[in-house]
């Protein structure tokens, strides 16, 4: 593989981690810490980096729900599905913004203002059903709060 600019970049970023020692999650967080995400050629950097197939390094980011392979949307809305969350009517939820955004759970949309994802419950139950809106507890919500909330935040 050519050095270019981003290759060099994502090699300097990497350079403390070496082979056998197991840093290939610190790696992948080194990155995305710095990009907000993975990209596509920081797997060949960092398989090189640790002397690890790129399908190893592809297989870690994908499996680990932590790492993001394409940039963060501007605003993150985080689906929450937690079973409190589910119970008070989060499965509608979901298809609301699902179908107002004109996405699926896990994309952003294409001018990449906003993007729908997963959320693990956090425990603030008493908000159910809730989403996130940049990690700050929304809710509790209805179908159409939902969508009324997605409308402002592409208006704004």
């Amino acid at each position: 593989m050519p050095d270019n600019e981003a290759t060099l970049e994502i090699a300097h970023l990497v350079r403390d981690f070496k082979p056998a020692d197991g840093d290939l999650m610190g790696a992948l967080h080194a990155v995305q810490h710095h990009y907000g995400y993975v990209p596509k050629i920081a797997m060949k950097v960092v398989a090189r980096q640790l002397r690890l197939s790129e399908a190893k390094v592809y297989g870690a980011a994908t499996f680990y729900s932590e790492f993001r392979l394409t940039p963060p949307p501007e605003t993150l809305i985080s689906w929450c599905s937690g079973p409190t969350c589910r119970l008070k009517g989060g499965d509608r939820i979901r298809q609301a913004l699902e179908t107002e955004l004109g996405i699926g759970m896990g994309q952003n949309t294409p001018d990449n203002k906003l993007g729908l994802h997963f959320g693990q419950c956090n425990g603030t139950c008493e908000h159910a059903a809730q989403l996130w809106v940049d990690g700050k507890v929304t809710g509790p919500l209805t179908a159409a709060d939902a969508v009324r909330l997605v409308r402002n935040l592409k208006d704004s």
